[in-house]
């Protein structure tokens, strides 16, 4: 009973703050985008950052949260494959945007000299057919989960193993060597991209310290550039996500090993998925410190939307 209770807590407490937070740096980077005089890609990432982790949230963490305090089940077979199929989908695009968002910083933080700096985009809108192209490539990755998945309203004798609402079936394994491969060879890529530009960004902030240090030393007044404010931030955040991602992965190694149905570490698992999208924005408010700036432009948005004529 109690970690039924406990349960529900940490579901919603996700759910609620992931979301809430995801929306506040939306809605903030949005109004510094149209807003701005100048449209920074780091902006545009980390608006479809936000994007991605809402729809995260939504569709992973809400149905579980529901699932947790024992309301009956609304999905259907359609609606089990749709939001199964999101998350999957979301959980790829926020590998492939965090990649991104490290990779540019990166190159931002180059100095004038670095072959990389000519990497640089010239316009955060030549961030755009990536975005495009990350979407394509997932969906094709999760097209497997149409035929798989299924609701538990419906015949579950074949059934493999339980996602509260919605259940995975087992798969031909022609189909199992085929996609697991993808998205083995998907993730290795954009963390060994993120991977080296992080170390590359690491070694770039000490370099930064030292000649920080020197000028202490020198009794000259330095301030820090907001681009290498900005790539501690980042690297910060990809520090999360590195860490929710590889305790997810020894879990579901341990629970694809195991003989036996563990309740408790499933739900931990699951925890780990929902964790990245639900603590980077907070993240970002605390390291940046958008609060204020957040629910200032929060509440400009709701005011507007509700002088609407209707």
């Amino acid at each position: 009973m109690f970690f039924k209770f406990i349960k529900k807590i940490i579901f919603l407490l996700m759910t609620t703050v992931g979301t809430l937070g995801n929306i506040s740096i939306f809605v903030n980077y949005m109004f510094s985008w149209w807003g701005g005089p100048e449209k920074k890609p780091i902006h545009l990432i980390l608006i479809h950052l936000a994007f991605t982790n809402i729809i995260l949230l939504l569709v992973k963490g809400l149905p579980k949260t529901i699932a947790a305090f024992g309301l009956r089940n609304f999905l259907d077979d359609v609606g089990c494959k749709i939001l199964i199929y999101l998350s999957r989908v979301a959980r790829g695009l926020s590998i492939c945007t965090s990649s991104l968002l490290t990779v540019v910083q990166a190159i931002i933080i180059s100095p004038r000299a670095s072959g990389w700096r000519r990497l640089r985009p010239k316009s955060a809108w030549h961030i755009l057919p990536l975005f495009f192209f990350f979407w394509v490539l997932n969906a094709l990755i999760s097209m497997n989960l149409i035929h798989s998945i299924t609701s538990i309203n419906l015949n579950i004798s074949q059934l493999k193993s339980e996602d509260n609402y919605c259940y995975f079936m087992l798969e031909s394994q022609k189909t199992k060597w085929l996609v697991l491969p993808l998205m083995v060879l998907r993730d290795a890529v954009f963390q060994g991209a993120m991977g080296g530009a992080s170390g590359y960004m690491v070694s770039l902030l000490h370099k930064h310290h030292q000649q920080v240090l020197y000028l202490q030393k020198a009794k000259l007044l330095y301030r820090t550039p907001p681009e290498l404010r900005a790539a501690q931030s980042v690297l910060l955040l990809m520090l999360c996500f590195l860490v929710f991602y590889w305790i997810n992965c020894a879990f579901s190694l341990f629970l694809s090993l195991s003989l036996q149905y563990n309740s408790l570490m499933i739900n931990i698992q699951e925890i780990m998925i929902l964790g990245y999208a639900t603590f980077s924005p907070l993240v970002l408010i605390h390291r940046d410190g958008l609060l204020a700036e957040c629910w200032h432009n929060s509440l400009l948005c709701f005011s507007f939307l509700y002088f609407l004529p209707s």
